[in-house]
């Protein structure tokens, strides 16, 4: 199985995400307060491991990419409008349900952060295909602002 892990950089909070390349399907999703990062990297490369990181260049992109470890393979990517795309591409993988369906997609808020639907969109713009997310739209874990 190829592993790729796709990471939307924040000062407080990161998207992070695992994807099983093969199947062109998300592993996990996650929205983390930024310095629990590398302890989900860390926790994921221990179970297999990560052909490539993709890292978006904005926000604290340096500093993370610094603290990542040597010997995984990084690409740094562009990021540029990224959360209009993730907030498209969310209401594509969980369409809206109930009354929510009747609001124009463009008035719809996402209820969950879309920082991980993020790093998705920025690992799909790498590969120039979609991916599936079959799992529940990402909440935050653990501490954050």
């Amino acid at each position: 199985m190829s592993r790729l892990v796709a990471l939307d950089p924040g000062r407080s909070k990161c998207g992070l995400i695992l994807v099983d390349g093969d199947r062109h399907s998300v592993i996990e999703g996650h929205v983390l307060a930024t310095e629990t990062v590398l302890e989900t990297l860390q926790r994921w490369r221990q179970i297999a491991p990560i052909e490539r990181l993709v890292l978006g260049n904005g926000t604290a992109s340096e500093s993370l990419r610094r603290q990542l470890p040597g010997d995984l393979p990084v690409k740094l990517v562009d990021e540029r409008g990224t959360t209009l795309r993730a907030r498209k591409r969310y209401w594509q993988l969980w369409p809206p349900r109930g009354w929510r369906r009747l609001v124009p997609e463009g008035l719809l808020v996402p209820p969950s952060e879309l920082d991980a639907v993020a790093a998705l969109v920025i690992l799909e713009s790498e590969l120039g295909h979609d991916l599936l997310w079959p799992g529940p739209a990402p909440l935050r874990s653990g501490p954050g602002p």
